[in-house]
This record gives C-alpha cells, structure tokens and sequence, in this order.
C-alpha cells in the first residue's frame, strides 16, 4: 500500500463509522413510540439515519478512487466493531465474552484475508 492511500483508507474506515451511527439511530428510532404511521417513518431520527446512510455511501465512493476492491473487507471489518461499542454505549447491551472472541475472530480473519 502506497502513502497515497492511506487518506482514502482512512476515508472508507470514516464512511463505515458514519454508517454504524446510521445504523444505531435507526436502531433507536424503532424502539420509540409514535403517534401515527407517518411520524413513524417522517421524524428527525429516522430521515437523519438514512441522511447519515447517504453520506457514509458518498464517502465510499470517494475512498474508492484510489482503493483498489480488494482492500474493501479491511475496513469494512471495522463496522462489527462500531456497531458493538455503540450497542454497548446506547442500548446498554452487554459485551460478552463469546462476542469479544467473535469479534477477534473476525478481525484476525479480515487481516489474513487482506495481507
């Protein structure tokens, strides 16, 4: 990997981060009470996350300009990791030790995969 991608990998790492916060707000919007059927899809959670899914999509595009595809399991590795430190953070679920080796399996076999 040249010096020259390392912006763009840290790009998609970022375009990940953005979409595992899309993820949890939509998560949190769907365990909310609503008035009606309408306020259930058309509130601010709900059009944020999906404006956040946007913008993460945007950024991937951007970080694939000097990426090559081969390079996308990397960091795309990183959302399992994301999205466990902010189940933990906003939801209060429990990080166990089962889902502490997942995750170390996961990374460990993205990183063999890649190298």
């Amino acid at each position: 990997m040249s010096r020259d991608m390392i912006p763009y990998l840290l790009l998609g790492v970022f375009s990940v981060f953005v979409a595992s916060l899309s993820q949890t707000l939509l998560k949190w919007e769907s365990g909310r009470e609503h008035k009606n059927l309408i306020r259930e899809y058309l509130n601010v959670g709900v059009i944020g996350g999906y404006g956040l899914l946007a913008l993460s999509m945007l950024l991937t595009m951007f970080a694939y300009k000097k990426l090559p595809l081969s390079m996308t399991p990397a960091f795309e590795s990183c959302s399992y990791i994301f999205v466990t430190v902010f189940g933990a953070a906003v939801f209060h679920e429990k990080i166990t030790k089962k889902k502490l080796a997942a995750l170390c399996l996961i990374v460990a076999g993205i990183l063999v995969f890649t190298l």
